[in-house]
């Protein structure tokens, strides 16, 4: 708790206790805290805590790698922590790469490689079985371990034939929203946090997470 900034003294920010993101993805924690603290949620990410661990994802599916992320940190940090595990699933792929999206190339987040890959899987197959979704699955641990709330969600679309637009990470350049003819790399950062899947799933979770601390 001393590694915490406590310059956010409003009655607001006092309301709740602390969240920390188990992760260190800056782009991931950018979009929680304009989700989140409107609501007076203090959030906080691995980096500011030395004493984190690196959790080892071995889940099969997205909901247990959350969980696994969110239980094992909120135990060693004695806090309340986020786990956050999210991915696309390409339909002509049978569903991958899932859970492995971040290493889909064999080297953890690197973005270049996974989408290289993912454009050779996919050479040859028309554009209208190119379908995929991004999966977003939030949970909370509380600071014993226990998982007190969570959400799903997802968003829906197709992958391109190349890569399109720099904003956000991960498959975003590739990944296209039908309905406005873009990619999430083309699209604004306004327009995304309203549809994503990390979004929807947030605006869910924020739900469950009010509902939690009110009791």
């Amino acid at each position: 708790m001393s590694q915490l900034n406590s310059a956010d003294s409003s009655p607001v920010a006092k309301k709740y206790p602390p969240l920390v993101l188990g992760s260190h993805n800056r782009k991931k924690k950018a979009e929680l805290i304009a989700l989140l603290s409107p609501l007076g949620f203090e959030i906080h990410d691995l980096s500011e805590f030395p004493q984190s661990i690196d959790v080892e994802e071995t889940g099969m599916t997205f909901t247990e790698n959350a969980h696994q992320k969110a239980r094992e940190q909120a135990k060693v940090l004695g806090m309340w922590v986020i786990g956050e595990d999210s991915g696309l699933e390409v339909e002509a792929l049978g569903g991958r790469p899932g859970v492995f999206s971040a290493r889909y190339a064999g080297e953890e987040h690197d973005d270049e490689k996974n989408n290289d890959k993912l454009l050779q899987e996919l050479d040859g197959v028309p554009t209208e079985k190119r379908t995929a979704r991004y999966v977003c699955h939030i949970a909370l641990s509380d600071p014993e371990g226990n998982i007190r709330a969570e959400a799903e969600n997802y968003c829906y679309g197709r992958i391109r034939t190349e890569r399109s637009g720099t904003n956000g990470f991960g498959y975003d350049p590739l990944f296209e929203i039908v309905e406005y003819h873009k990619t999430f790399g083309e699209l604004s950062p306004e327009i995304k946090s309203c549809i994503s899947h990390r979004a929807c799933a947030l605006r869910e979770f924020s739900e469950k997470l009010i509902g939690l601390f009110k009791e």
